[in-house]
């Protein structure tokens, strides 16, 4: 119990209700706020809120409620043991870096202990495709390594050498759960990890074009089939991880575009004609011309040639064919089939959701891929007395 501090003024029985001052980080984290910021929202000073994450002092009930209500969590949040996940978590790797980038990280750790309660709650109630990951090491394979091993898991999935249709329902259904969480304001992707033996992967950025969400899902497909095992203080090295993210990279390019057919359909290094590629393949005009490069279709000047092109035509960042009624932007839909079966077959066990993971019902309904007003259940009209 070292962990949690008595706070008698938040209930009116002797017992006293117990903060965890953990939880308290951990919302103000996921807000990215500091202390002195929450501190300001709720009327209190930086040292009175660095106090109570201590757990050295207790807030009065109106702070109590103030806080609960500046950190959009129920209050039993701030009073409930953190819910039970899969097992220990796997390195998560950040692609881009920017000014706040521990703030970042923190509230990203947070995020994934939040979305993996969620996905273990339902894991006691609903049956999740069985888990169909395999791993494979760089290392053991040669100079041609990552497409040799993108072209295995393509043959452990039973797939051939064509264009993928869905490549977020294609993950899901080898038993990876996926979510989706835009972080405004925040140079963040997309993440992935394993709890324990279950794979997880975050997209934490709403991309209009459907193209690179599927590219970042591939990317971290690659994290999750090849560097499952490495540690946390290996990626402390900037070259360490350029080049594991450099392999992230490659494996996409390689699982989206395999070598032994991509290329058989390249027939002009004139950038109009990817853009048919593009409506077949599904995947950006860009990381086709750098697939291109990699497998040396073309030569470096047709190369340089295609890509001042794209810089010409202003492609980088919106190409021909990013409208999602083109080529539609992939949503998640486990935990959502997950959420329905549930719901359908007891309506109570959604209510027993929330009073267990005790965690904000709109952070749970943007995980589970569900309209806001999921929780919502109007109370009954009152019963009216009728002549007999």
């Amino acid at each position: 119990m070292d962990n949690v501090v008595q706070f008698p003024a938040a209930r009116s029985t002797a017992g006293g209700r117990l903060l965890i001052p953990a939880r308290l980080r951990d919302a103000r984290k996921v807000l990215r706020l500091s202390q002195e910021e929450l501190g300001e929202k709720v009327g209190v000073t930086r040292q009175a809120i660095s106090a109570f994450e201590r757990g050295s002092r207790s807030p009065e009930p109106a702070t109590f409620a103030a806080l609960a209500a500046a950190l959009d969590q129920p209050l039993g949040f701030f009073t409930s043991e953190d819910a039970p996940t899969f097992g220990d978590f796997s390195t998560r790797f950040y692609r881009k870096f920017g000014p706040e980038t521990i703030r970042r990280q923190e509230a990203c750790d947070t995020y994934s202990m939040w979305f993996t309660q969620v996905a273990r709650h339902f894991d006691a109630l609903v049956n999740y495709p069985a888990v169909n990951v395999p791993e494979y090491d760089p290392a053991d394979f040669g100079e041609d390594g990552i497409d040799e091993i993108a072209e295995k898991v393509r043959a452990d999935w039973g797939l051939g050498l064509g264009p993928i249709s869905n490549v977020m329902a294609l993950l899901e259904s080898n038993g990876i759960i996926a979510c989706k969480y835009e972080m405004s304001g925040e140079s963040v992707e997309a993440f992935s990890f394993w709890n324990g033996t279950r794979p997880f992967i975050f997209m934490a950025s709403e991309k209009d074009a459907g193209v690179r969400s599927r590219f970042d899902l591939a990317h971290e497909l690659g994290h999750l089939v090849m560097h499952r095992h490495i540690e946390q203080s290996e990626i402390a090295d900037k070259a360490t991880l350029k080049e594991i993210e450099r392999q992230a990279d490659r494996f996409a390019g390689a699982f989206l575009l395999p070598k032994h057919s991509f290329p058989n359909e390249v027939f002009s290094p004139r950038l109009d004609a990817f853009v048919e590629l593009k409506r077949r393949w599904k995947v950006s005009i860009g990381a086709m011309v750098y697939r291109c490069s990699d497998l040396g279709i073309f030569d470096e000047n047709q190369i340089l040639n295609l890509r001042k092109q794209i810089s010409f035509r202003k492609w980088r960042t919106k190409e021909p064919l990013d409208d999602p009624r083109i080529i539609p932007v992939e949503s998640p839909r486990l935990l959502a089939k997950a959420f329905g079966l549930v719901a359908e077959n007891d309506r109570m066990k959604i209510d027993v959701l929330l009073q267990t993971l005790q965690i904000s019902p709109s952070f749970i309904a943007a995980m589970c891929n569900l309209p806001l007003d999921v929780f919502k259940r109007d109370e009954p009209p009152p019963r009216q007395p009728t002549l007999k």
